[in-house]
């Protein structure tokens, strides 16, 4: 499968500024890419995107094995 697929949930870091987790697939795999060197500070919802985003990507890497 070709199509390349990317989620960007929002976070904050410890300091509160703005972040993304960024998910997508690659070789089959999940990948998660946390804002370089900071802490993921979640609210509920955010967690809720990124278990969406997590599963989303868990099918598209099914498909592609």
């Amino acid at each position: 499968m070709n199509n390349h697929r990317e989620w960007s949930v929002t976070c904050r870091d410890v300091a509160g500024r703005r972040r993304d987790l960024t998910v997508f697939v690659r070789q089959g795999r999940v990948v998660l890419v946390a804002p370089p060197g900071e802490t993921a500070v979640l609210a509920p919802l955010d967690v809720g995107r990124l278990r969406a985003a997590l599963r989303d990507a868990m099918l598209d890497a099914k498909a592609e094995d």
